[in-house]
């Protein structure tokens, strides 16, 4: 819960400086908001979890 968790505040982070910064008008925005929605509740959405877990916890277990 706690990487979805920062996942998603990076992720509105990163979509609010691309607004500010102009880089992202409003309306597609918008189209990438509805679009993780709808992808969170489709059959693939287990399988993203799966993959973005496993990035995190390759990333855990790095040692310097």
């Amino acid at each position: 819960m706690a990487i979805s968790l920062s996942v998603v505040l990076l992720l509105a982070i990163i979509l609010v400086v691309l607004i500010r910064g102009g880089s992202l008008k409003g309306g597609p925005a918008v189209v990438a908001i509805l679009f993780g929605f709808f992808l969170a509740s489709s059959g693939m959405a287990p399988s993203i979890n799966r993959f973005l877990n496993s990035i995190a916890d390759t990333i855990n277990r790095i040692t310097f």
